[in-house]
């Protein structure tokens, strides 16, 4: 049976992380953390000076995010947590709450980083992140019926880059538990969304010889 693997996160970066050996690695895929744009049709919309603070503060701790995020790539995760941490506290964002999460995971706290998607949810439920990362933490925890769900939730987020990640997570639950054929759909799925995926290629051939 192909090992299970997890695809993990955010629109920044994978972690692929084998709960057998509990060995991760990451690599960025994308920049994610660009300055946002304020335009004059959303900063004038009411002419309100709480709507333009507001769009200010955001700025800012998208900006913290970001630095955090480089942080964590250096692999000082201290630092990266204490930025997060300041970009939650001058305004709250669903990325904020996920890549805390995702540093606490890599400290070994996959409960605490599970509760931080949480309070991503809660902050933006159309990101979809935190919904394949709690589904990612669940599978490292061994619960692959408790993933599923959360792995669905994530195919239909509005707002998710990686829309492919969903589909190779449920793919490799399915085939730890023997269910073959649905795995094989699963990962069909993330190569039409994301044709040539390398991981995907590799389980699915896999897969498809277990049934010739």
């Amino acid at each position: 049976m192909p090992s299970v693997k997890i695809e993990r996160a955010s629109t920044v970066a994978v972690v692929v992380q084998s709960p057998a050996t509990s060995e991760a690695k990451s690599r960025t895929v994308c920049g994610r953390f660009k300055p946002l744009a304020l335009p004059l049709t959303e900063a004038s919309a009411g002419n309100s000076d709480r709507s333009m603070d507001d769009l200010f503060l955001k700025q800012r701790a998208l900006g913290l995010c970001g630095e955090a995020y480089r942080h964590h790539m250096e692999g000082d995760l201290g630092q990266a947590i204490e930025l997060y941490t300041q970009s939650i506290d001058v305004y709250p964002t669903a990325e904020a709450y996920t890549f805390r999460g995702w540093a606490y995971q890599f400290l070994g706290r996959v409960d605490d980083a599970i509760a931080e998607c949480h309070k991503a949810i809660e902050t933006d439920a159309s990101f979809g992140n935190p919904y394949n990362d709690i589904g990612a933490y669940l599978i490292a925890k061994g619960e692959l019926d408790e993933s599923v769900q959360w792995l669905e939730k994530a195919k239909c987020a509005p707002r998710y880059e990686p829309r492919h990640f969903p589909y190779m997570n449920l793919g490799r639950v399915y085939a730890a538990k023997g269910m073959v054929r649905q795995a094989i759909q699963e990962l069909e799925e993330a190569l039409r969304i994301a044709p040539g995926e390398r991981h995907c290629v590799e389980m699915l051939a896999g897969l498809r010889a277990m049934l010739n």
